[in-house]
Formats: structure tokens, C-alpha cells, sequence
């Protein structure tokens, strides 16, 4: 699980690869969930709370550069 301090130091380009890749992540783990092949179902909320992290993070970015 990424950690807020871990995120706060990438750039928003590192931050926008990572969520790519988490999203991929969580299609192929609910694909597994519906055929019955999850190996660990507590993956499917580490990544979704991490990509709302990351996704907390880019809205306060956007939002503190609109107020400078």
C-alpha cells in the first residue's frame, strides 16, 4: 500500500503513470474476482484506496496552482 508521505514527493507525471497502472491493476483483479480466481481479496481495497490517494493528491495540486 503506498503511503501519503510516498506519493507527496512524486510528480504529477509519476503520479499519473502510477494511476494508469493501478487502474489496470484493479480491472484485472475484478476480473479475477468474477471468475473465482482471486488469490488475495484484500488487494482489491489497498489498490482502490491508494488510487484515491493519488487521485487527493492531484485535485489538491490542481487546486493549490488555480489559487497562485
Amino acid at each position: 500500500m503506498a503511503k501519503k508521505e510516498n506519493l507527496v514527493v512524486k510528480t504529477e507525471d509519476q503520479l499519473a503513470t502510477q494511476l494508469a497502472e493501478l487502474k489496470r491493476e484493479q480491472f484485472n483483479l475484478r476480473f479475477q474476482a468474477a471468475t473465482n480466481q482471486l488469490e488475495k481479496p484484500s488487494r482489491v481495497r489497498e489498490v482502490r484506496r491508494t488510487i484515491a490517494r493519488i487521485k487527493t493528491l492531484q485535485s489538491d495540486r490542481a487546486r493549490a496552482a488555480a489559487k497562485a
